[in-house]
């Protein structure tokens, strides 16, 4: 199972840091994704993670603002997102998976319900 949390209502410009808490078994051995989707458009892949802090992906328009990083001592994956633009208003969701391909939704096992995040002007 996985939690979201941290979503709301910000201003362009301002910060909010999503948390997933994940109760998978042996955390430290899934891959961490974020995934977002917007009202009348396809979800799609935001930010992911390796086993560690080492590797990270991010979709090309959130590098240098959007920063994913876990806790495997507290099950749980962060997406600290700054900068924030109208653009980035969605609902977003993390996932869990034991792919190495991931970029790819389908190679999630484990997603939460998601939580929004709304950007106004």
């Amino acid at each position: 199972q996985l939690v979201e949390s941290g979503g709301g209502l910000v201003q362009a410009g301002g910060s909010l840091r999503l948390s997933c808490a994940a109760s998978v078994r042996t955390f430290s051995n899934y891959y961490m994704g974020w995934f977002r989707q917007a009202p009348g458009k396809e979800r799609e892949f935001v930010a992911a993670i390796g086993w560690s802090n080492r590797n990270t992906y991010y979709l090309n328009s959130v590098k240098g603002r959007f920063s994913i990083s876990r806790d495997n001592a507290k099950n749980t994956v962060y997406l600290q997102m700054n900068s924030l633009k109208p653009g980035d208003t969605a609902v977003y969701y993390c996932a869990a998976g034991r792919s190495a391909r991931l970029l790819s939704q389908v190679e999630y096992d484990y997603w939460g319900q998601g939580t929004q995040v709304t950007v106004s002007n």
